[in-house]
């Protein structure tokens, strides 16, 4: 038998959409140098990975969260960054492109303000599958296939966001399951193979909202005695940059880091992480 740690990493969104670099759609400052030093942990730790887990932001045009869903009175779509509650679908301010699809997004708005995360946000469209957007950081890439072929590993990519009715920012479950999709449900068999690990790295973009949301879903749902055995790589990690009068996000993210850390979670960074 073999006396070998179970060592998983788990690397959330590291798409290029995402990256502080030329024709992004949603860049997080300091985000390509957060990849830069995910791939160079790779390429000195992969010999200690068992299995290395890559989530991908994946949508599509026409989503519930991307302007062309949306018209306003003059038949306008929403600008990136507005915010959509259910009373401006209720007052008409908002309404969808497509009528018979009203009563389903006022319903999904009610639903997502009741859980007291979040409001509608509508996003700068990115991460469309097929698109350069949707792929992952080159250096970060590149270390990942050559870990591949060295230990005969193949990346597991765990998928989420393609249905457009609702917002799926962590990826272990959407914001408002959609009981025909099974796909937005709890994604147990992912957080089965994290349970089966000895020792979790958590890194990805971005901190203040993918990154935050899955880790949180993790440390809600696999159990209190699993904890510990996850470690946030800090440095490998970025958050939306605040926007003044409205939310700090970097400070927000800073405070769950301590809240993870309160419940049993590890913080380090990449050069530390199984040095």
């Amino acid at each position: 038998m073999s006396n070998r740690l179970n060592v998983q990493l788990v690397v959330i969104d590291p798409q290029n959409d995402f990256m502080d670099i030329p024709n992004a759609a949603l860049p997080v400052p300091g985000a390509n140098e957060d990849m830069k030093r995910v791939a160079k942990l790779v390429e000195r730790a992969g010999k200690k990975f068992n299995d290395i887990h890559v989530t991908l932001d994946s949508h599509r045009l026409i989503d519930i969260a991307h302007p062309a869903w949306w018209r306003d009175g003059r038949g306008k779509s929403p600008a990136p960054f507005t915010m959509i509650t259910s009373a401006d679908i209720e007052r008409g301010t908002w309404t969808t492109r497509d009528p018979n699809l009203r009563a389903r997004s006022l319903a999904y708005t009610k639903a997502l303000e009741a859980t007291g995360k979040y409001t509608l946000c509508i996003w700068p469209v990115h991460c469309l599958i097929g698109t350069w957007g949707h792929n992952v950081q080159s250096d970060l890439n590149g270390a990942l296939q050559k870990w591949s072929e060295s230990e005969f590993q193949m990346v597991d990519y765990v998928t989420k966001g393609s249905n457009p009715f609702t917002e799926h920012y962590g990826a272990l479950m959407a914001e408002v399951p959609d009981p025909n999709d099974p796909g937005t449900g709890l994604n147990t068999d992912f957080l089965t193979m994290m349970q089966t690990a000895d020792v979790v790295g958590l890194t990805g973009e971005a901190l203040s909202h993918c990154v935050r949301a899955t880790i949180t879903q993790i440390a809600d749902n696999i159990g209190a005695e699993h904890i510990k055995k996850f470690h946030i790589l800090t440095d490998c990690t970025s958050s939306v940059p605040a926007i003044p009068g409205v939310v700090d996000f970097p400070a927000l993210a800073q405070q769950w880091l301590k809240d993870m850390q309160k419940r049993g979670m590890h913080l380090t960074t990449s050069r530390e992480f199984l040095a």
